[in-house]
């Protein structure tokens, strides 16, 4: 396999699936024990503070107890070759934990936000969060107890979208890894890298835009991915 030049990866829920969290869409994910409306929009936010922070509170102690995978490994792995070398690794992830920063990857943009991240709707300042959060906890910065997760719901528009959509533009090759390719914008990036850049899928069954990918490779992430990077840097 060719090594391309600029490399822009994004990867979904099913990459940190084989590190014990929890994925959305699947029939025992987080979708089917909670309601997307009542903790993942702002008018779930406006309508009941407590129960949304207790929702991600729960979700920010769990992170502590799983560690990165082989998939995220090699994502890192890559970026490390690829160091001083003229080549470039983008990783666009839509998840909200923190595996890929443990895992060594720098050279990361989180779209729909980070749980260990708060954000202030009063002073809009993004303090590092790893503790419970509440409606009564002050913002570190101007002491208003207006703090949020810094996540992004439904009905908001995700992070970094001018970066991304730049690399997307320049890269030679896109992979995707472990989405449902049902939620835009990220759903499209495929299209906006397809004619100039190549295009793959890794994913455990085929996503709603398999069929959108030059290449589909089906499996689980931490045998996919790994395999995939070694045939990128080559012997």
């Amino acid at each position: 396999m060719s090594s391309p030049r600029r490399v822009v990866v994004l990867t979904g829920a099913g990459i940190s699936r084989e590190s014990g969290l929890h994925t959305f869409r699947d029939a025992d994910g987080i979708w089917s024990k909670v309601r997307i409306e009542d903790v993942c929009t702002p008018e779930a936010f406006a309508a009941d503070q407590a129960y949304v922070h207790a929702f991600y509170n729960a979700r920010r102690a769990q992170l502590p107890e799983v560690a990165p995978n082989a998939a995220h490994a090699a994502l890192a792995r890559l970026e490390a070759a690829f160091e001083g070398s003229g080549r470039e690794l983008l990783v666009v992830t839509q998840n909200i934990d923190d595996l890929h920063e443990r895992a060594g990857s720098a050279h990361l943009l989180h779209m729909h936000g980070e749980l260990l991240r708060a954000r202030c709707t009063r002073c809009g300042a993004t303090p590092d969060w790893n503790g419970p959060m509440s409606v009564d906890t002050p913002c570190p910065a101007c002491a208003a107890t207006a703090l949020r997760p810094d996540v992004v719901w439904f009905g908001e528009m995700p992070l970094h979208m001018d970066a991304i959509q730049g690399a997307l533009e320049r890269c030679d090759l896109f992979v995707s890894i472990g989405t449902s390719g049902t939620v835009y914008p990220a759903a499209g990036f495929v299209q906006i890298a397809s004619g100039h850049a190549r295009t793959v899928e890794l994913n455990l069954e085929p996503s709603e835009g398999s069929s959108l990918f030059d290449h589909s490779i089906l499996g689980p992430a931490t045998d996919r991915v790994p395999a995939f990077v070694s045939a990128l840097l080559g012997p």
